[in-house]
């Protein structure tokens, strides 16, 4: 087997601020746009992004094969090649399923493995978690995933305190609970593993004082001086001007009043921006033309940077 260590540095370093997720582009007919793909992650290396972030949800695993996520991730790491750090995720599979999965992410060049465990009608415990963790653990460094414990957040805060005492090779952690469960596994695990929030402001801000190292974030694939001009008011610890960000800078409740939701929200501004087309694969819809135009509606709304704060 390979030597599967990282430099945590490096990680922390990487998730720093705003990074990117990974959202494979289609055509009309439902086949991988590659070529998007290509065009977005150059797109989102260009913004600032650290991190080629791919995860079950935004990378759209849900409609995808298996030998469609594996052929995503290939193109990923070929398209990077080296200039940030690749998480690779999986499509929540039994645990053999995924040790073979993460020797084929790791011998692809993927750098960490956003691990989903498979969890139908509360068949997993504390213990089978762990285990299953640990397992991964020893073929690629893994990443954790809170949205893992939304429904069932006392296992989550457990399996988490235990995982981060006892498991060497968890370098990061994707927090996408929020609340007190978020500011409690952030505090637990801020020191020893990399903690990057979902992409909604007002976890930003909440998490920060907790340990919080960075955030997925929509605008910076599209409108990236946001993302980075919201960071610089979290760093400075600037509660009112990121108050601000968050009210004039939302996309989130925008997006439900569109067909199909954030997803389709995202893949309709690749195609504004000239980065892909905004097609998904059936049985997700994708953005009408009129939804397109009131999206367009969105973006020239939005207030310039250098406007002074709305009151």
């Amino acid at each position: 087997m390979k030597t599967v260590g990282i430099d945590r540095d490096r990680v922390r370093r990487a998730f720093s601020g705003p990074v990117a997720g990974v959202h494979p582009p289609f055509h009309r007919d439902g086949s991988l746009d590659m070529d998007g793909l290509r065009r977005e992650i150059d797109h989102n290396i260009a913004a600032g992004s650290g991190v080629l972030l791919m995860t079950y949800w935004d990378g759209l695993h849900s409609v995808l094969t298996d030998g469609e996520i594996a052929e995503v991730l290939t193109v990923v790491v070929d398209q990077v090649a080296g200039r940030a750090v690749v998480v690779a995720a999986d499509r929540q599979w039994a645990t053999p399923k995924e040790v073979e999965f993460a020797d084929f992410a790791r011998d692809a060049g993927a750098d960490v493995l956003m691990v989903l465990p498979p969890n139908w009608a509360g068949s997993v415990t504390h213990d089978s978690l762990i285990a299953h963790y640990r397992t991964v653990s020893e073929h690629i460094p893994v990443m954790l995933v809170t949205g893992a414990y939304n429904a069932q957040r006392p296992l989550g805060l457990q399996v988490v305190g235990t995982a981060v005492d006892t498991i060497p090779n968890i370098v990061a952690m994707k927090e996408d609970v929020g609340g007190e469960f978020g500011r409690r596994v952030t505090l637990l695990t801020h020191e020893r593993w990399t903690v990057v929030s979902g992409g909604l402001k007002q976890d930003v801000l909440n998490l920060r004082p907790y340990g919080l190292d960075g955030f997925m974030s929509w605008f910076l694939h599209f409108i990236p001086d946001i993302a980075h001009a919201f960071w610089r008011t979290i760093e400075a610890g600037d509660v009112a001007a990121s108050a601000r960000f968050i009210r004039d800078y939302d996309w989130f409740d925008f997006s439900e009043t569109l067909g199909g939701g954030y997803d389709a929200m995202y893949h309709g501004a690749q195609e504004i921006f000239g980065i892909a087309e905004r097609w998904r694969r059936g049985p997700y819809v994708s953005l009408t033309d009129a939804d397109m135009d009131r999206l367009r509606g969105f973006f020239a709304g939005l207030p310039p940077l250098s406007a002074p704060a709305r009151v």
